[in-house]
């Protein structure tokens, strides 16, 4: 009988042919590794399989022939498909093929070409970038405009800064923050009293100094062969015993981790001393006893505040160690430690360690500083560059260290005066251009450290020191440290003008009358700036 060759059989003949001859030498290794199990099994089988094959053999001849052909073509169709199987394994424990795995490894190392002579289909291109938020900071050039011409700002900064309610004496500076090029100044080298701009450097010093995550340690310690416990302060003011801590440092968690360690050696009465040396120097600031600052020292709980707050002035302790050392006593006894009355001390460099709590990174410092002009933070931060660089942790010593800092980072000194971190004390002496160059500073890639000194200033009329000002002026797009002190005003941040450039400014105003009347005309000014396109 001959069976007609149907048409597609005819169409797929030849890519058969070339199939079965690709893999005609794996199905022959294939049919040489199955034969001795084949064997075996067929032995196994004995002569059950036998007398099964004979019941199953059909009677007729044509019937046999029929079976015999079925069963050829099963018996091909089943090794076709096992060989095949098993040339294009083996699989690996995860489902797929190793064969289609080394295929698609190669490919990728070949960057998508086809060995066989035909191109692979080129990948999807990238989706483009989204522009930068801040595009003054590297932004395109056909996004940004160029920077504002220093004769259209002089006219509309000037009418505003002469105003009488500055004062007789402005030093002014703007700079374009992507090129550091002084767009408009008046007196930018001039040195005047800065009041709280002076954080600014103190910020950029310090993160210079230590890098934005260090931490300050509080640490518990016992002292070998005594029972004597000393609560070493490590000059962090927003150690806090309230509770909830919200993120600070908790002596709370400090005496429960105390009181743990020292249950575990079988201590229950221990003699309590304090340790706040790691500064030297006055405690009180030259300014004299003021709600703004609470003394200056290594140990202290909640800026030594007697009230709820958290910034601005308040009634401080006049011991703040000895009250964080009254405070931790206190704790310790509700959890079954008995300590006697605290006096000062300072521990031995034998003394064991029992517990530590340490602040938030000193990006989040510097952040609150400057957002709450924190004066009590300020102080403390100045100390520990001067701690950091080998300087006495006091006044005189924490303005060295800011100075070196700001020498290194290669800003410009000339006529600078650093007699405090805070800007509280008038004999400090800042320029324009320094403020300016330090904010210029702090928005360059190549010092990611700084960037903190950016985000925590106050944003107009909405945090901060700012959060009143600006409410029908550039809320929200002035970003500014104040400074007020009697007689001066300053403002110094940073604003996205309308052309969308960053620029820099600082203003700084001397033997003013009116404080309120100083800040409107700041803030108009700053105003102006925001709204500039300035060409």
């Amino acid at each position: 009988m001959v069976v007609p060759e149907l048409r597609p059989w005819r169409a797929a003949r030849p890519h058969v042919v070339r199939l079965a001859q690709a893999v005609r030498p794996r199905l022959a290794r294939a049919a040489d590794s199955v034969r001795p199990h084949l064997a075996r099994a067929a032995a196994a089988a004995g002569p059950r399989a036998g007398r099964l094959a004979r019941a199953a053999r059909p009677r007729t001849p044509q019937a046999r022939r029929t079976w015999q052909y079925t069963a050829g073509a099963a018996t091909a169709g089943l090794a076709l498909a096992a060989a095949v199987v098993t040339a294009a394994g083996p699989w690996d424990d995860s489902g797929q093929r190793k064969a289609e795995r080394d295929w698609a490894a190669a490919q990728e190392r070949a960057r998508g070409t086809d060995h066989a002579g035909t191109p692979a289909p080129a990948p999807p291109r990238p989706a483009p970038s989204a522009p930068a938020v801040l595009t003054g900071l590297g932004g395109r050039a056909d996004a940004v405009r160029a920077a504002p011409d220093g004769k259209a700002l002089a006219d509309v900064l000037g009418p505003l800064l002469k105003s009488p309610a500055l004062g007789g004496r402005q030093a002014v500076a703007v700079v374009d923050v992507a090129t550091g090029r002084r767009l408009y100044g008046t007196g930018p080298g001039t040195a005047l009293t800065p009041a709280s701009t002076t954080k600014i450097a103190t910020a950029v010093a310090v993160l210079s100094a230590l890098g934005a995550d260090h931490r300050l340690t509080t640490r518990a310690v016992l002292e070998p062969d005594t029972n004597e416990v000393v609560l070493v302060g490590g000059g962090d003011p927003t150690l806090t015993a309230r509770a909830p801590a919200g993120g600070s440092a908790s002596l709370t968690e400090l005496a429960d981790r105390t009181a743990a360690a020292l249950a575990q050696r079988g201590i229950r009465e221990v003699t309590l001393s304090y340790d706040k040396t790691l500064y030297t120097g006055p405690e009180t600031h030259p300014i004299g006893v003021n709600t703004n600052l609470a003394p200056v020292t290594a140990l202290m709980t909640d800026e030594g505040r007697t009230d709820d707050s958290t910034s601005g002035p308040a009634t401080r302790v006049p011991d703040p160690p000895a009250d964080a050392a009254r405070t931790f006593g206190g704790l310790l006894k509700e959890r079954g430690i008995l300590a006697k009355a605290p006096g000062p001390s300072k521990a031995t460099t034998r003394a064991q360690t029992l517990a530590t709590v340490s602040s938030p990174p000193l990006s989040a410092l510097v952040e609150r500083m400057l957002t709450h002009s924190d004066n009590d933070l300020a102080e403390a931060l100045a100390r520990q560059t001067a701690l950091a660089i080998g300087k006495r942790a006091d006044f005189a010593g924490a303005g060295e260290a800011i100075a070196a800092q700001l020498t290194k980072l290669g800003l410009p000194l000339k006529g600078a005066a650093f007699k405090d971190g805070s800007g509280l004390d008038r004999a400090d002496r800042l320029t324009p251009d320094l403020l300016t160059a330090l904010l210029v500073t702090a928005a360059d890639p190549r010092h990611p450290d700084l960037r903190p000194v950016l985000t925590g200033l106050p944003v107009a009329g909405f945090t901060g020191t700012l959060a009143s000002r600006y409410t029908d002026g550039a809320a929200g797009v002035v970003r500014a440290k104040t400074g007020t002190l009697t007689g001066v005003n300053a403002l110094a941040g940073t604003v996205v003008d309308r052309n969308g450039r960053l620029l820099a400014f600082a203003f700084l105003t001397s033997d003013t009358t009116s404080a309120a009347t100083a800040q409107t005309t700041l803030d108009k000014a700053a105003t102006a700036l925001a709204g500039c396109g300035c060409r």
